[in-house]
C-alpha cells in the first residue's frame, strides 16, 4: 500500500534574535537565569559621584583660579586709578604762595584767606585773593577779589566778584581794570572779560561791555557799548585840592 505523501511549500527565512523579549521590561527576570537582586541607595550614589567628579573638581579648579587672579599682588600702577574726588583734598586758610624768577626775584605771590584744592581737576578755589606779579618788563600788576578760580601752576586765574587789576611800568602810567568777572593768563600777560568793566588808564576813563587786553602786544580792545572821557594828549593833570 502506497503511503500519502505531503508536499509543502517552501517557506520564507525568519531570523531568530536570542534574549530577552521585545516587550519584556528591564527589570523583567529571564528564565533559566536568577533574578537581580535590587542595588542599594548607597552603590547608586556612589556611582553618581563617580559620573560627576570630574565636573566637579573642574568648577573647583576655575573658583580656585579665579581667587588666585583676584588677590594676587600686582605692580604699582597696575590696578585701574580711582575716579578722582570731587571733594577738596586739602585745604589752608591764610596762606601764601611764592614762585620765584631765575634771578631770584619774586616773580609771582597769590595769598588768600581759604585755598582748597580740587584733584578732579587739579584746580584752586580761593576766598579773598590777593595776587602780586612782576613781568621780566618790570610791570608790576596787583589783583583782588572776592573768590577766584585757578588752575594748579597758577597760570591762569578767574577773578569773580568785586575784581580789580592795577598795572604799571616802572615810570609809566597806571593801567586799572575793575569788574565782576576778570580773566588773567599771566604767563602770556593777557586780560579778557565778557562782562561789563570799567577802565582807567592815565586821565582816560571808560566803560565797556567787555575787553581784551594783550600786554605783550601793548593792545586794549574794548567791547561795545562803551563810554570814554579822553583827556587831550599833553594836557597836564589838575593838582589835588589840599586837604582842610
Amino acid at each position: 500500500m502506497t503511503r500519502p505523501e505531503l508536499h509543502l511549500p517552501d517557506l520564507p527565512e525568519v531570523s531568530v534574535q536570542l534574549g530577552l523579549p521585545a516587550l519584556a521590561g528591564a527589570g523583567a527576570p529571564v528564565a533559566g537565569r536568577p533574578a537581580r537582586a535590587p542595588q542599594s541607595w548607597r552603590y547608586r550614589l556612589g556611582q553618581a559621584l563617580s559620573s560627576y567628579l570630574p565636573l566637579v573638581l573642574m568648577a573647583l579648579l576655575a573658583a580656585g583660579t579665579w581667587w588666585l587672579v583676584r588677590n594676587t599682588p600686582q605692580a604699582p600702577g597696575a590696578r585701574p586709578d580711582a575716579p578722582p574726588s570731587q571733594t577738596p583734598d586739602y585745604t589752608m586758610t591764610s596762606f601764601a604762595i611764592t614762585r620765584f624768577a631765575p634771578d631770584g626775584q619774586v616773580a609771582l605771590r597769590i595769598a588768600g584767606d581759604v585755598l582748597r584744592h580740587y584733584p578732579a581737576t587739579d584746580r584752586l578755589e580761593i576766598d579773598g585773593v590777593r595776587i602780586q606779579a612782576t613781568g621780566p618788563d618790570g610791570r608790576t600788576t596787583d589783583a583782588t577779589a572776592r573768590h577766584a578760580l585757578a588752575n594748579g601752576d597758577g597760570s591762569e586765574i578767574q577773578l569773580l566778584g568785586g575784581a580789580q587789576v592795577v598795572s604799571q611800568l616802572p615810570g609809566g602810567e597806571v593801567l586799572e581794570v575793575q569788574g565782576e568777572f576778570l580773566h588773567a593768563f599771566l604767563r602770556f600777560e593777557r586780560l579778557r572779560s565778557h562782562l561789563p568793566v570799567q577802565v582807567r588808564h592815565g586821565s582816560t576813563q571808560a566803560r565797556a561791555g567787555g575787553l581784551d587786553y594783550d600786554n605783550l602786544q601793548r593792545q586794549l580792545t574794548l567791547n561795545g557799548p562803551v563810554r570814554a572821557t579822553l583827556a587831550p594828549p599833553g594836557r597836564p593833570r589838575k593838582p589835588a585840592a589840599p586837604a582842610r
